[in-house]
């Protein structure tokens, strides 16, 4: 275990190396208030506790700060590695702007959406421990919002090929394994909460609200929400989303879908849906060409003959044609031979002179 330490490390510099300056600041920040809380209650001040954020306290900034702040070792490893991770993959299609920006919207509605939920929870089961000894922070909501990004810009590639695990299918796995080791209580409460809602205030940031050079939101159909759960659960999941959006789409917090149809283009009608990345559809595209490809060769290499075979064939028919066959071979030599005999019976004298 020591001698891959140190690769790791090389490894981890290297790519820290090539990020902007706000991953570097990130990952610092992680490690300065790490390195405090042994001095300070860093994560008392800068942890968000639900029972803090409403009035009368109002601690507004835990929003911000409770995303990197991190108690335990393993804790900052995972979320140095979420950070680098995403500043390798999605900066260089973002920017680092936008994922400055992606990663405040995402801490900002996960300590959101995590206090009212553990509010709900105290008004159901008036245990004040769900408002003050609850304390939500550390990576787990941006890690969620980081694999939905992943999901959208490299849904198809394979992370693990025994047994084969794509890219598009890791978000909810994790949810899974979170909740299976919640259950046995092995991890808290708040880490579940925080990567759940890390997903799905993520999706709908990344789906309806960020902005590109092609408008806002993506709305193709590999990066709607009923994808993330399997094939069997997508119709009824589809059919409940969508009467949510509806109903999202009333009250204008999302916005509805927009259709242009371009009659007078060349090849019939074209359909397009703001949002939607050319680049995504090109690369679809040619994944269906490939295994149509692979498809094809496969049907040629079982069914047609290799150009080798015909040759040999064709030269085997070409010798049979150009040489004559041992039948009309001894057939020949019988004729010549009776005509020799024939020859050889019939002769010719000279007729007598008539006088």
């Amino acid at each position: 275990m020591n001698r891959y330490l140190p690769v790791a490390r090389q490894h981890f510099l290297a790519a820290l190396a090539s990020t902007s300056v706000v991953v570097k600041s990130l990952c610092a920040t992680v490690l300065v208030l790490y390195l405090l809380s042994f001095g300070l209650d860093t994560e008392f001040r800068l942890s968000l506790t639900p029972g803090h954020l409403f009035p009368p306290n109002f601690w507004v900034w835990t929003l911000v700060t409770h995303g990197v702040v991190e108690s335990h070792v393993w804790e900052v490893l995972l979320s140095l590695a979420t950070v680098v991770v995403a500043g390798r993959l999605l900066e260089p299609l973002w920017g680092a702007l936008e994922l400055l920006i992606f990663f405040t919207v995402v801490n900002i509605s996960v300590g959101v959406l995590g206090a009212l939920s553990y509010f709900l929870t105290y008004v159901a089961t008036v245990h004040l421990d769900y408002l003050f000894t609850v304390r939500i922070h550390g990576v787990f909501g941006f890690l969620g919002g980081v694999l939905v990004a992943l999901k959208q810009t490299t849904g198809d590639a394979v992370v693990l090929k025994v047994p084969q695990v794509r890219m598009k299918v890791v978000p909810m796995l994790l949810l899974l394994a979170l909740a299976a080791l919640r259950l046995t209580a092995l991890i808290e409460s708040n880490r579940l909460a925080s990567y759940g809602f890390g997903v799905l205030s993520s999706w709908v940031y990344l789906r309806f609200y960020q902005r590109h050079s092609r408008g806002r939101g993506d709305m193709s159909d590999h990066f709607a929400f009923a994808t993330f759960f399997p094939e069997v659960l997508q119709p009824v999941v589809g059919l409940a989303a969508s009467l949510v959006h509806r109903v999202l789409v009333k009250v204008r917090i999302c916005r509805k879908t927009v259709k242009r149809y371009d009659v007078g283009a060349p090849s019939s009608i074209t359909i397009s849906l703001p949002g939607t990345d050319p680049q995504d559809a090109e690369r679809r595209r040619q994944l269906a060409l490939k295994a149509l490809n692979e498809r094809l060769k496969r049907v040629e290499d079982q069914s047609w003959p290799s150009m080798e075979e015909e040759d040999e064939e064709d030269g085997a028919s070409s010798s049979k044609v150009d040489s004559p066959s041992l039948h009309e071979k001894s057939q020949s030599s019988r004729d010549n031979g009776s005509r020799g005999q024939e020859s050889s019976l019939i002769t010719f004298h000279d007729a007598p002179s008539q006088q």
